[in-house]
């Protein structure tokens, strides 16, 4: 007797978001990027569609990190103390699809840099690269109200994808991307029902949910990987289920999270049996990675060069159908 194929029927899709502008599209980005889309859990191609596949966006910040693993802040070489050229290695050697810009030196306890400071770093890292930009701000409410609509501004036209908006502070940054047609991240911490609120607090607001990209926070590997996945997967669940507000793609902090574990960071010095930091750092993030993509991922924002390409090469065979 011949076996039957079980699929599940899926009354839902998942949006489809499209970050960049090219010039004839009014912006200047040499490319653009799109995900979404899907009808199925990841991967599953048999039973129904993922028309775009997961991307990797790699990070940058506004400023040289000095608590970073000499592992991680050595594969990068010397571009740490200039955001251009952090961004241009990132694309032309690392073949990152997105450059994910943090402006962490405006927040408070990292530099207090002005809101013209963001957007000189903006302007500067949108000439150097040609692909798709995030613009993730300082994550203090009061600095992100003064410093992402500037930068927003700045940005005007190049279809950007900014964040994050969260329940308690959300109007000012999705004010913003209405204003200036930029995509926006909503944020919520491990927490449908929070994720699901923020959606509605900015659909409320009238900013359309098709341009919404959900951060559902996520946890590294040992540090709450299990939790965040099974968060994620149930938002996935919901909204192939019918739940229109948690229908958007999902974007991690891949590498922010990953390199905080000890295991990643720690020197073989230190802990011997644990081997040599330089191949447990990028293998921490990787596995990181390719446990929020089995989650429901589609955007991994990532920081090590080995990683990213493992993860690539990882994303190319799980997309054989």
């Amino acid at each position: 007797m011949a076996l039957e194929l079980v699929k599940e029927n899926w009354t839902n899709k998942i949006n489809t978001v499209t970050i960049g502008a090219t010039a004839a599209e009014g912006g200047t980005r040499t490319s653009v990027v799109t995900v979404g889309g899907e009808t199925t859990m990841p991967f599953l191609h048999f039973e129904g569609e993922m028309p775009y596949r997961p991307v990797i966006a790699m990070e940058v910040l506004d400023m040289e990190p000095d608590d970073w693993a000499e592992t991680l802040t050595g594969a990068l070489g010397d571009v740490l103390s200039d955001p251009a050229a952090w961004a241009k290695k990132c694309v032309e050697e690392y073949g990152a699809d997105i450059i994910c810009l943090t402006l962490l030196s405006a927040h408070p306890d990292w530099g207090d840099t002005s809101a013209e400071h963001a957007v000189e770093t903006v302007k500067a890292v949108l000439e150097a690269v040609g692909v798709p930009l995030i613009i993730w701000g300082p994550d203090n409410p009061e600095k992100m109200n003064e410093v992402i609509p500037k930068c927003s501004q700045a940005a005007a036209g190049e279809n950007c994808l900014i964040g994050s908006a969260m329940q308690d502070n959300y109007k000012a940054v999705a004010a913003a991307c209405i204003a200036d047609k930029h995509k926006l991240i909503t944020e919520a911490p491990l927490d449908i029902n929070i994720a699901k609120q923020v959606n509605i607090l900015v659909s409320d607001m009238g900013f359309d949910l098709n341009n919404v990209v959900m951060y559902p926070t996520n946890g590294g590997l040992g540090y709450g990987l299990e939790y965040s996945y099974s968060i994620m997967e149930r938002e996935r669940l919901a909204a192939f289920g019918g739940d229109k507000m948690l229908a958007m793609p999902i974007a991690n902090m891949i590498g922010r999270e990953a390199w905080r574990a000890k295991e990643a960071k720690a020197l073989e010095s230190e802990q011997p049996q644990w081997g040599p930091e330089s191949e447990r750092g990028p293998m921490w993030e990787a596995i990181t990675a390719v446990g929020s993509l089995q989650s429901g991922a589609d955007i991994l924002i990532m920081r090590h060069p080995a990683a990213v390409a493992s993860v690539r090469e990882t994303i190319n065979r799980l997309m054989q159908k």
